[in-house]
């Protein structure tokens, strides 16, 4: 039985991604440096400061790790508050939840600023009992300590929470926490459609599938 969800933010609950893409194309070319084609796929779980570092580290940029995080917030933010729309369907999943006594959380390994400011912009502060950053625990993606941290918080047995996410270390962070995992399609990494397919336990276009076809009882 399904106590508790919890979403991913990025590519998962907001249609978010492309955002990403064209800040760090700008960002590393303040420092004359080109996008690497591999970036992302090099990135993909970590949490907001571990990918600092990793930039830090791999493009050897001559600023700290503070400055970094403060100026992709600042990059991102409004962009999040005005141009980053929920996903098909998310406000009716979270409506049934709330109606069905389901708790609800949020696990991104995202900035908490940035997170804020979505969930501000779209109203549904109070439709979430729990959101935690992949910084607020040891280990991002695909360990699975995020989403232990997120059932401890929501206090649900992780066999109970249904996780929904949209990257490949995201489902197997879902997986490891010993939770069910719904992969959510997104355009950013439909190229790994049929391994994510494998490894989740459910798949979706749109949450108002997950209501009609049964998933949360």
């Amino acid at each position: 039985m399904i106590e508790a969800v919890i979403f991913d933010l990025d590519g998962s609950m907001v249609d978010s991604m492309w955002i990403w893409r064209s800040i760090d194309i700008e960002y590393l070319g303040k420092f004359g440096i080109e996008l690497p084609e591999n970036l992302q796929a090099c990135i993909e779980g970590m949490s907001f400061s571990e990918t600092a570092a990793y930039f830090k580290e791999r493009f050897d940029l001559p600023i700290d790790l503070e400055t970094i995080k403060d100026d992709w917030n600042r990059m991102a933010g409004d962009k999040y508050a005005h141009e980053v729309p929920v996903k098909e369907g998310v406000k009716e999943l979270l409506s049934y939840c709330t109606s069905h006594g389901i708790k609800a959380g949020i696990a991104t390994s995202n900035s908490r600023q940035l997170v804020e400011n979505v969930v501000r912009a779209h109203n549904l502060e109070s439709c979430f009992d729990c959101i935690m950053t992949a910084c607020e625990v040891k280990r991002g993606k695909p360990a699975p300590d995020i989403y232990l941290a997120v059932a401890k918080e929501l206090a649900v047995d992780p066999g109970n929470c249904l996780v929904f996410e949209d990257i490949i270390p995201g489902i197997q962070a879902g997986k490891a926490a010993g939770m069910k995992v719904c992969a959510v399609y997104d355009e950013y990494s439909r190229h790994q459609d049929n391994i994510k397919r494998e490894l989740a336990d459910y798949y979706t276009f749109h949450f108002t599938e997950l209501i009609q076809n049964g998933v949360l009882l």
